[in-house]
C-alpha cells in the first residue's frame, strides 16, 4: 500500500471524491489487514461516487472473508480443544475425555454462544477443522479475502466424500480458479472435478443417497410454507410433469401457471388426483391428515385478531386460524392459558410419565426442544423432568406437571440429563429454562407467549 493512503488514515484529511475514489480502487488488489480496515472506514462515506461504492462493497466483502478466516481458526481451536479431552479449566471443572468426544461438547456451546442451530454450529465446526487440517490453501485464499466463506464451505461439503489424496487432488486443481468464480459456479467446478478424479465412487454414492429421500417442510412469512421432496433426479422430473399435465387441466380463471402448478400438487396429493395421458382420473378420496392450532379463545370467537399458533409452522393468522377451525372434522380440545404471563398452564396428579393431556399442554406451550437454539418441532421431542422426579417420594420434589416439564429432542435430553457440564433450571412463572454449559455461561430460551 502506498505512504499516501497511510498518511490520510493518520490525519484522517478530507479528500476529494475523485481521490477516495483512487484510494479505494487501490484497495481491491490489496490484502485485507488491520491498516486496510482503518481505511475503508474513512473512506466509504457520502465522499464515494456510485463507482467508488461498488469499489467499496467489493472491498468490504474481501474484509469479511478475511475475519472469517479468522473465525475459522477460532472455531478450529474450539473444536480440536474439545475433541482433546483436555479438562474445561475456565469452568473449573475436570471432564473425561470421552465424554468429550462423545457428546461433541464444543457444538452446544458454539450453537448457544452464536444463536444457532445445533446443526448449524456443528456443521461450522466441522468445515473450520476441515479447512485448517485438509484444505489449508482454500483456507489460505480465505484469509487473503480472495474467496468467500461459502466457496470455502463448498470445498469441504463435496470435497467429504473423498479419500484424503483425492481431496487433495482436487482442491489443487479449483483452488486456481475460484478467486474468479461465484459460488454455483465453484459448486458446479468441484462437482465436474469429483467426477472425473472418482467416477466409479460418484455412481455408488448415487446408489446410497437414494436412501436419504424425504419430504421437506419448511416455514416462510405471511402464513405460507414451502413444501417439497428430496429425490433421485428422474423421478424428480418425472413429478414436474406429473404436476404441470394437471395443471393444464384447470380452467382459465385468472390464475397464474405458477398458482396453478402449486394447486394442481396439492390436488394430486390431499384429494388424490391422478393424471393419466392429458385426462385426470376421478378423485379417490381425501387423504387424512391432522393439523393442530392454538389460538385464544376471543381470536377464535372473533372478538380480537390476533396471532394462532400452526404446529410445526409457528404464527398464522386470526383468519388462517378461524378456517382451519371451523373446518368440517375439526375437533376442539380446551388448552388454558395464565391471564397474567400468557403461558399455557395445567396441573396434573404426581405420576412419572405425563397423562396425554399434559403432554399435549406442554408441546402446544413450547412448540420447539427447550434447548437454546435447537427447533426441533416439541411434538417430535421427549417430554422431560426439569427437575428429575423422585421415584420414591413423589411428592417431595419433581413433579409431573407442566411447570417442571419440558419438551427435549432426543440429543437435548440425554445432553441435559447425561452430561456433567450442562444444567438446566427453569422459571415457573415466566417459563423461562436457564441453561449453563460447561464454561459457565449462560443461555435462556424463553416459550411462546399467547397474549403479547
Amino acid at each position: 500500500m502506498s505512504s499516501s493512503v497511510a498518511v490520510a488514515v493518520e490525519s484522517e484529511v478530507d479528500v476529494s471524491s475523485a481521490v477516495a475514489d483512487e484510494w479505494i480502487s487501490e484497495l481491491r488488489s490489496c490484502a485485507p489487514s488491520m491498516e486496510t480496515l482503518g481505511l475503508l472506514v474513512e473512506l466509504a462515506g457520502e465522499r464515494l461516487s456510485a463507482r467508488g461504492q461498488i469499489d467499496a462493497l467489493a472491498v468490504l466483502e474481501r474484509h469479511i472473508a478475511w475475519m472469517q478466516g479468522m473465525q475459522v481458526e477460532v472455531l478450529a481451536a474450539i473444536g480440536d480443544y474439545a475433541d482433546s479431552g483436555a479438562d474445561a479449566a475456565a469452568a473449573g471443572e475436570a471432564f473425561d475425555a470421552r465424554l468429550l468426544r462423545e457428546w461433541d461438547a464444543a457444538s452446544d456451546e458454539v450453537a448457544c454462544a452464536l444463536r444457532l442451530a445445533g446443526g448449524t454450529a456443528s456443521r461450522r465446526l466441522d468445515v473450520a477443522q476441515q479447512l485448517c487440517a485438509r484444505y489449508p490453501a482454500t483456507l489460505e485464499l480465505l484469509k487473503r479475502g480472495e474467496i468467500s466463506y461459502l466457496q470455502a464451505e463448498a470445498v469441504t461439503e463435496l470435497c467429504a466424500v473423498l479419500e484424503p489424496e483425492t481431496a487433495g487432488q482436487v482442491e489443487a486443481v479449483v483452488v486456481a480458479k475460484m478467486p474468479e468464480l461465484a459460488v454455483g459456479q465453484t459448486r458446479a467446478l468441484l462437482r465436474r472435478q469429483i467426477h472425473k478424479a472418482d467416477p466409479d465412487g460418484a455412481e455408488e454414492r448415487h446408489r446410497r443417497r437414494k436412501a436419504d429421500r424425504e419430504t421437506v417442510l419448511y416455514p416462510r412469512e405471511d402464513g405460507m410454507a414451502l413444501f417439497g421432496a428430496v429425490l433421485p433426479a428422474e423421478q424428480a422430473a418425472e413429478m414436474g410433469q406429473a404436476v404441470d399435465a394437471h395443471a393444464a387441466t384447470f380452467d382459465n380463471d385468472g390464475r397464474t401457471l405458477a398458482q396453478k402448478r402449486a394447486d394442481a400438487l396439492y390436488d394430486l396429493v390431499v384429494n388424490r388426483n391422478g393424471v393419466a395421458g392429458d385426462c385426470a382420473s376421478p378423485a379417490r378420496g381425501r387423504a387424512a391428515a391432522v393439523v393442530q392450532v392454538t389460538v385464544p379463545l376471543d381470536v377464535l370467537v372473533g372478538a380480537e385478531d390476533g396471532p394462532a399458533e400452526l404446529k410445526g409452522y409457528g404464527p398464522i393468522t386470526a383468519g388462517q386460524a378461524r378456517e382451519i377451525a371451523f373446518a368440517p372434522g375439526t375437533i376442539w380440545r380446551r388448552l388454558i392459558t395464565d391471564p397474567g404471563s400468557g403461558l399455557l398452564v395445567k396441573v396434573d396428579p404426581t405420576t412419572y410419565r405425563p397423562t396425554a393431556d399434559a403432554e399435549r399442554q406442554v408441546i402446544a406451550r413450547d412448540q420447539y426442544c427447550a434447548f437454546p437454539s435447537c427447533r426441533m418441532p416439541a411434538h417430535r421431542c421427549d417430554v422431560d423432568h426439569v427437575e428429575p422426579f423422585d421415584h420414591e417420594r413423589p411428592e417431595a420434589g419433581g413433579l409431573t406437571v407442566p411447570e417442571n416439564l419440558q419438551p427435549l429432542c432426543r440429543r437435548h435430553h440425554r445432553l441435559k440429563t447425561h452430561h456433567p457440564g450442562w444444567r438446566v433450571t427453569r422459571d415457573p412463572h415466566t417459563g423461562i429454562a436457564s441453561w449453563t454449559s460447561p464454561t459457565g455461561r449462560t443461555y435462556r430460551n424463553a416459550p411462546p407467549v399467547y397474549r403479547e
